[in-house]
């Protein structure tokens, strides 16, 4: 089940951290979380799973940042999550998605016991200018049943910012 805004709510401070937390972001059952900043785009076109792929920092300045179509831009949070005992699901605000801007391309799936800011895999469909401080995703819950173990990857857990691809890690590890 999907927790409601309310609940959301009645939870902060216990298995659900916000910070910042603002009551005013509580929908009916999810919680906006606003777009920070910095950006950090690939610096080549032909990125390898293999490798660490190079990245390069861009700050959204006050009068915006135009994002151009075929390029991904990664992003993150100004909000720093935890969750305890619940499953954070992310999803990109409706508004946002009626200007063709996607916020995350396929890492919309957290895991119980995430700590840390959300990455948004951000692209578009057509050039849009975009600014920092927008509200430009959500955050829901879902219950979890049955025993768990929390996320605890080296990769993603307790990170400090934008966090471009680690899979290079995986094949490292034989």
């Amino acid at each position: 089940m999907i927790l409601s805004g309310l609940e959301i709510e009645s939870r902060i401070g216990g298995d659900i951290l916000i910070d910042p937390y603002d009551k005013n972001k509580i929908n009916p059952n999810s919680y906006n979380l606003a777009l920070h900043d910095e950006l950090l785009v690939y610096r080549n076109p032909l990125l390898d799973m293999k490798m660490e792929n190079e990245v390069e920092k861009l700050t959204i300045p006050g009068e915006g940042l135009i994002i151009e179509p075929h390029r991904l831009y990664l992003g993150r949070t100004i909000e720093f999550t935890e969750t305890q005992n619940l499953v954070p699901m992310l999803e990109g605000r409706s508004s946002i998605g009626r200007l063709g801007i996607f916020v995350h391309v396929t890492a919309g799936f957290g895991d119980v016991g995430f700590k840390g800011f959300w990455t948004l895999e951000i692209f578009c469909i057509q050039p849009v200018r975009i600014y920092a401080g927008v509200d430009v995703c959500q955050i829901y819950y879902h219950t979890l049943e049955g025993k768990h173990e929390n996320y605890s990857s080296g990769k993603y857990q307790n990170n400090t910012g934008i966090q471009p691809s680690l899979l290079f890690k995986d094949f490292n590890i034989k």
